[in-house]
């Protein structure tokens, strides 16, 4: 959920002058209508819940290609050779652009055309999608077996025990390397962190802009339906992205340009690259479809007048006190008019760009003076630096942990872990609305749902297994295999130092890196309906000789899939019980001309000490449990097996060293709350009954009023 800062605040009303005559001249039979709504294109461009509409399919398209990217992460890594710190860095770099533009949009938001400028910045995401995908189309194909010479079918003569082929010694994929080759490297990750730049600043306008526009023109008592309807279905982005990565992923990379004869992989082996290039196409192709209508928009068009009639039957039976109190601007009186004017919020229409800068780090140091604000953002900090390494690593961990493929790991994220983490933001939302939660009570709900996610976690430290034998690799982070480890029985044969095309001997458990390691001088494939099994026979190392099939060994923890993203999916549900309640405490907790800019400021520093470090934090951590990398020109590329049992525990202790720190953080809200009433009950007691200055927690457990939402 974006930042709803600036044009959410600022321009809550048009000109009384102007608002009168278009709704003056609309309710009129036969008359003349305002030329505004008229000649600035069809009637549908004029109807707010049409731009609803747009908006909802606008940021659904957005949220699919800027998660697109997490579904894919490890078919990066393998394709482009890069560590999980880079991908990381990579995934990360989304926030970048997005960071340094957002809080402008507080300055710019009513000085600008809105849907022009959501329409401009949607092209430029659908932009981004493309550069996304350009390496694909720039690289030469995949060539899964690296060990093969360019005339060489893959998978046949290199990887095989030949003791005459001791020229093939050296890797072939270092021993040519060329300054052309590292220059290609460099150029195609470059684009891909550039691409990623651009995709945040593009979505730096979309939602701040969409949502102050509806909640400018739509009926005061529509508006909270209309930005209901939003977020539901933008909620529906990331697991769509999952689900398009699942879809993407079961093709082939090299599907636009395949090889002749196919090729023998099956999306289990460990060297299947799917298209991951294949679903930025697709989503920057939704976006700029979604952006058209942005550029027919008129820039303000006339409040809608009615209330919705099954919307108001839904609000007749409880009388919400939002509604009591907020008016539309054509009913508001000129004292409250002028006192509006009093605002700073208001007063910051008319500061230069300069003055802005200026004034924005005075409101920064009094908003983070406020030790609610404070603590519930820090608290947001850890939630979301949680969220962020688990939405870009979770199914790079699932393919590791339980050797499931790169599809079946996204369709489980996204058709189990974000609707959960849906139906958890929701329910948060309905509690504090039936039970009229407080300050108190909403601190209290948070503490308790992120205690029961964390009870919840604790079997997930259990649920896996160690890795597999793996013949010739020491369980030893940061160590490349030697000589004297691998098995005598491999001694005649000429290996490749950086071959990979591992096979297992299924009776004894036991992976090969290459079946020269396994000593196997053959080959064969079998034919199924519509596939091929490529296996190797007169293996040396292999009790009887083989034949053993191509590809890793299954996990013996397979089976733990769906018992752990049941858990991990049920800890993210009530883990996201203490979204809404969170944002409660933030808009109770500062002044109300400052909560526009405070919300932009949260966002901002939820950007900068979550999002951004987070995947890098989570990368890095995952590199440390790497036993064995390929080399690519003497550098450390992808890594081929990793120490699963050190994967798991560092993985999920993450997890729970950010899970603990929110806790203390709403801990001590709850202390200084508690607080804050001995001292609200203290200055009753002595003072007048009435107090010039309302505290937090005043009357939260005495009037509904001032404790529902």
């Amino acid at each position: 959920m974006g930042p709803r800062i600036g044009p959410a605040g600022e321009r809550p009303q048009m000109p009384n002058k102007d608002s009168n005559a278009t709704m003056d001249t609309e309710d009129i039979p036969g008359g003349k209508s305002s030329p505004e709504p008229r000649n600035f294109g069809p009637r549908v461009f004029q109807s707010i819940k049409f731009f609803v509409l747009c908006h909802s399919l606008l940021q659904l398209a957005q949220l699919m290609i800027s998660g697109y990217l997490k579904s894919s992460i490890s078919t990066v890594e393998k394709r482009f050779g890069l560590s999980s710190q880079t991908s990381g860095l990579l995934a990360a770099f989304n926030e970048v652009g997005n960071t340094a533009l957002i809080v402008f949009v507080s300055y710019f938001g009513s000085r600008v055309h809105r849907p022009r400028m959501i329409g401009c910045g949607a092209v430029l995401v659908a932009l981004a999608g493309l550069l996304m995908s350009l390496p694909h189309f720039i690289s030469e194909p995949y060539h899964f077996d690296h060990t093969s010479p360019e005339d060489v079918s893959q998978d046949f003569a290199a990887s095989l025990c030949l003791p005459t082929a001791s020229a093939l010694a050296p890797d072939h994929s270092n021993g040519n390397c060329s300054s052309f080759t590292e220059v290609r490297h460099v150029t195609v990750v470059g684009l891909m962190f550039l691409a990623q730049t651009l995709l945040g600043v593009g979505g730096v306008p979309i939602q701040p802009f969409g949502i102050s526009y509806i909640d400018d023109f739509a009926h005061h008592s529509n508006s909270p339906l209309y930005l209901g309807i939003l977020f539901a279905v933008t909620m529906m982005g990331p697991g769509m992205a999952y689900g398009l990565g699942s879809l993407m992923l079961r093709l082939y990379v090299d599907i636009d340009r395949m090889p002749e004869g196919g090729v023998s992989l099956t999306p289990k082996d460990p060297r299947w690259v799917g298209a991951w290039w294949l679903g930025f196409l697709i989503s920057a192709g939704m976006v700029a479809l979604a952006a058209i209508p942005y550029f027919f928009f008129p820039r303000e068009m006339p409040r809608e007048k009615h209330e919705l009639h099954f919307w108001r039957k839904a609000l007749a039976g409880a009388a919400s006190p939002v509604n009591k109190v907020e008016d539309s601007p054509s009913e508001q009186s000129p004292g409250k008019s002028s006192k509006k004017q009093d605002n700073p919020t208001q007063m910051a229409l008319d500061l230069t760009v300069i003055q802005f800068i200026k004034a924005f780090p005075r409101v920064l140091l009094r908003t983070l003076r406020h030790p609610i604000f404070l603590l519930v953002v820090l608290s947001q900090v850890c939630m979301s630096s949680m969220v962020a390494g688990m939405a870009t690593f979770l199914p790079k961990f699932l393919e590791r942990q339980f050797s499931v493929t790169a599809s079946f790991a996204n369709m489980l994220i996204g058709g189990l872990t974000i609707p959960m983490a849906i139906v958890g933001i929701v329910v948060g939302g309905i509690l504090i609305k039936r039970l009229h939660l407080g300050p108190m009570r909403c601190g209290v709900l948070c503490l308790l749902g992120l205690l029961l996610a964390l009870v919840v976690g604790l079997p997930l430290f259990f649920l896996g297994c160690s890795a597999h034998h793996i013949a010739g690799i020491n369980l030893q982070p940061d160590t490349q295999p030697r000589a004297e480890l691998f098995p005598g029985c491999m001694a005649p044969c000429s290996c490749p130092v950086d071959g990979f095309n591992p096979v297992c001997d299924t009776d004894a458990l036991v992976e090969y890196i290459t079946p020269c390691h396994a000593g196997c001088t053959a080959q064969m494939v079998r034919a199924d309906l519509d596939t091929s099994k490529v296996f190797y026979s007169n293996c040396s190392c292999v009790a009887g000789g083989g034949p053993v099939p191509a590809g890793s060994c299954d996990s013996a923890c397979s089976h733990l899939v769906l018992p752990f993203i049941l858990l991990v999916s049920l800890g993210v549900a009530l883990a996201s019980v203490s979204h809404t309640p969170s944002f409660m405490l933030i808009l109770r907790g500062v002044k109300k001309e400052d909560k526009p800019l405070a919300v932009g400021i949260q966002f901002m520093l939820l950007r900068v000490l979550a999002w951004m470090p987070s995947p890098v934090i989570y990368g890095s951590a995952i590199d440390t449990t790497c036993v064995y990398w390929a080399l690519s020109c003497g550098r450390r590329a992808v890594c081929r097996y990793y120490d699963l049992d050190r994967l798991r525990k560092r993985f999920i202790g993450l997890q729970f060293f950010f899970q603990i720190g929110s806790l203390v953080c709403f801990a001590l809200v709850l202390a200084v709350l508690r607080q804050q009433n001995k001292e609200e009950e203290t200055k009753e007691a002595v003072s007048s009954p009435g107090a010039q200055q309302q505290l937090l927690m005043s009357g939260s457990d005495k009037k509904p009023k001032d404790s529902s939402v």
